[in-house]
């Protein structure tokens, strides 16, 4: 149950500012919709303006107000008693699903319109439905969007034909799906427009802002062969899987608990080999001959650590970190690209911030040896590991090996389907679990293993002073539904392997795990953030977050709540947004979790990934889904709806809102 909590920050110790924060936090409470924020947002920052407190505090009032802001427009509730500021999140496990629902897309509208407002997103989506030439016709955007009227002919046609292979074999010509990769540079051959460019102006469509993301992505296009122009029928993505996910990690065995479980079922047998090997691995993927002819260490220390050494290193991490800090060297970091040509790794080893993570690598990794000789680990000897995990010391020591092992995998053998959707008019024939279920597809999985096959992981070969190029073995998807409550999309997302080509008894699926806690950053706006990078900038002496990629996770979310800690407002409470999300992972291969656990080298792919394959899932989608969907008058009347006729309101279309001045009414106008 949510409750009210009092808020203190430092600003209302100051008398003037407080008074500015007392009228938002008032006029706030008055506020019933998203757009009535929006609309005080500006005339509270004007007020902030004329308050006459110095510039570090005036900062301090600017982030308050924003943030405050920020909360109102998700639903919660604000106010000013007895002369304190207090707050309390949305209680949303109390309402029906269709108003969760409601809430959870109002704020993610708030970023999205901010975002089609902006001048270069409205000058790219004003790009792409210009007219231009393209071979013998004129063609834009909406040569890629299917013309409901004809897919509803086509469609109704097929209702009309007996059960069987022939109206089948119709239903192919009327929806016949592919996958293209969405690459930067490459163009559609039927109307010129870069692949890439098609895939963004289709992801403006969603209810959440596009943004890119840092590490690996690779995007794909969902095409229908079966018309004119193969107008696309959905958007996926992949991107580098979120480090922290606990619910996933439990299922998968990464979270301590367990894994030791999972070692226990096994009576121990084999785990001893498996610590010596990766251990072994770990080890030699550090650089440390620096430290090595610095006296830091000796290489008979790295078999027998002593705390003294650990010590050491951990002494040389800090001041490294603290150098960093101050002289952080964002060009040369900015400037590793792999993919642009080779890589001095040596020099890259060696900056503060590479010098600071070999140096607490190392650190954790001779801790670790030195808690699991003192636990009274042998070589060999399954009895050994059963007697380390009844060991306080012995169990701390695995499980940093264990977090060693989830890092080399998490962002390699396992990837998060970031987008997955349908357009209008496929939207109302189930498209969205077509593209669910081809994101699982052999095509989508070659395709990221031919663009990272050959990649530099910038981060290992960094801290092992030499190229470290891990062999991309896609074994689990993992994603999470936008809204709180059961996804249509993802519900029942399943393909049994035998009926495309698979063996029996396996089948590729979409696995509803839990949900997550609703903790995160949605909630805040790039405003609010902005103004906290200002206040971080100037407070400390060197920046603890610069955005350098191996800094360490979510750069963002440190730099939020260093901020909040700055201004003095509870970050665990504020980061609560309170709009928790269902998590699924889909298994790729049988054995993904000896793999993602260092035990297998080669995944045992549950369907051969073959063209085939891809095809035989397209198949299944239109025998399993398609097939029933047509039975239904109304569904075919919606795809009717999405007519290409001008002006062009057809649903695939990007909304623009108004301009601001056309959003002040008739007694504004010109």
């Amino acid at each position: 149950m949510a409750r009210w909590t009092v808020l203190h920050p430092h600003v209302v110790d100051e008398e003037r500012a407080k008074d500015v924060l007392s009228w938002c936090v008032n006029e706030l409470e008055g506020c019933s919709s998203a757009w009535e924020v929006a609309a005080l947002r500006p005339i509270a920052h004007d007020r902030i303006k004329h308050c006459e407190v110095g510039a570090e505090l005036l900062l301090h009032l600017r982030i308050c107000v924003s943030l405050f802001c920020d909360l109102r427009a998700q639903q919660w509730q604000i106010r000013f008693r007895d002369g304190r500021i207090e707050a309390m999140p949305p209680d949303r496990e109390r309402l029906d699903p269709a108003e969760q629902k409601r809430q959870v897309r109002a704020g993610h509208l708030l970023e999205r319109d901010a975002q089609l407002a902006d001048g270069g997103t409205r000058r790219f989506v004003a790009n792409l439905e210009r007219r231009r030439s393209h071979g013998t016709s004129w063609r834009s955007i909406f040569s890629l969007m299917r013309d409901g009227r004809d897919l509803a002919t086509k469609l109704a046609a097929v209702r009309e034909l007996p059960s069987g292979p022939d109206r089948l074999c119709a239903l192919r010509t009327a929806v016949d799906p592919y996958v293209q990769l969405a690459e930067r540079g490459l163009s559609c051959e039927h109307t010129g427009l870069d692949l890439y460019d098609i895939w963004r102006y289709f992801r403006h469509t969603w209810s959440t802002a596009y943004r890119s993301v840092p590490g690996r992505q690779i995007s794909f296009l969902i095409r229908d062969r079966s018309a004119s122009s193969h107008p696309v029928i959905g958007i996926g993505a992949l991107t580098s899987a979120v480090v922290q996910q606990q619910n996933r990690d439990i299922w998968i065995g990464w979270h301590p608990k367990r894994f030791f479980s999972l070692m226990a079922e096994d009576g121990y047998k084999g785990w001893d080999e498996w610590l010596n090997i990766v251990y072994a691995r770990l080890l030699s993927e550090i650089y440390s001959d620096d430290f090595i002819a610095e006296g830091i260490i000796s290489p008979a220390v790295l078999e027998s650590p002593s705390e003294a050494t650990v010590m050491s290193l951990r002494g040389v991490s800090a001041a490294a970190r603290k150098a960093h800090r101050l002289y952080p060297d964002l060009q040369q970091h900015k400037a590793v690209r792999p993919e642009k040509g080779a890589v001095d790794w040596l020099t890259q080893a060696k900056t503060h911030l590479y010098r600071s993570k070999r140096a607490a690598a190392l650190a954790d990794l001779l801790e670790a040896r030195r808690q699991l000789l003192a636990a009274g680990f042998e070589e060999d000897s399954s009895e050994g590991i059963a007697r380390v995990v009844t060991s306080k010391g012995g169990r701390r020591a695995i499980t940093a090996i264990l977090r060693k092992v989830k890092a080399a995998h998490v962002g390699v053998d396992m990837m998060d389907i970031a987008v997955c959707g349908a357009v209008a008019p496929y939207t109302h024939l189930l498209g969205g679990k077509l593209v669910a279920m081809l994101m699982a597809s052999p095509d989508v999985v070659s395709a990221y293993q031919q663009r990272y096959g050959g990649s530099a992981s910038i981060i290992a070969s960094s801290v092992a002073g030499r190229e470290i190029s891990r062999p991309p073995r896609l074994v689990l998807l993992n994603t999470t539904s936008l809204y709180g409550v059961a996804s249509s999309q993802y519900n029942r997302v399943r393909v049994p392997a035998d009926e495309i080509g698979g063996r029996p008894g396996l089948q590729l699926e979409y696995v509803h795990l839990d949900k997550t806690s609703g903790y995160g950053l949605y909630h805040i706006s790039k405003e609010t953030v902005k103004a906290m990078e200002v206040l971080l900038a100037r407070a400390q002496q060197g920046r603890e977050v610069n955005s350098i990629f191996g800094e360490g996770v979510n750069p963002k979310m440190r730099k939020v709540r260093a901020a909040f800690e700055a201004i003095g407002l509870p970050s665990d409470l504020l980061l609560q947004h309170r709009s928790p999300r269902i998590v699924y992972v889909v298994p790729l291969a049988s054995n993904f979790r000896e793999v993602l656990l260092g035990l297998d080298e080669e995944p045992d792919y549950i369907v051969p990934q073959t063209k085939t394959t891809t095809t035989a899932i397209a198949d299944y989608w239109r025998r399993r889904w398609l097939n029933m969907r047509i039975g239904s008058p109304p569904i075919l009347r919606r795809v009717q709806e999405h007519a290409l006729v001008y002006p062009v309101r057809h649903g695939a279309r990007v909304v623009l809102p108004a301009p601001a001045e056309e959003e002040l009414g008739p007694l504004f106008h010109k």
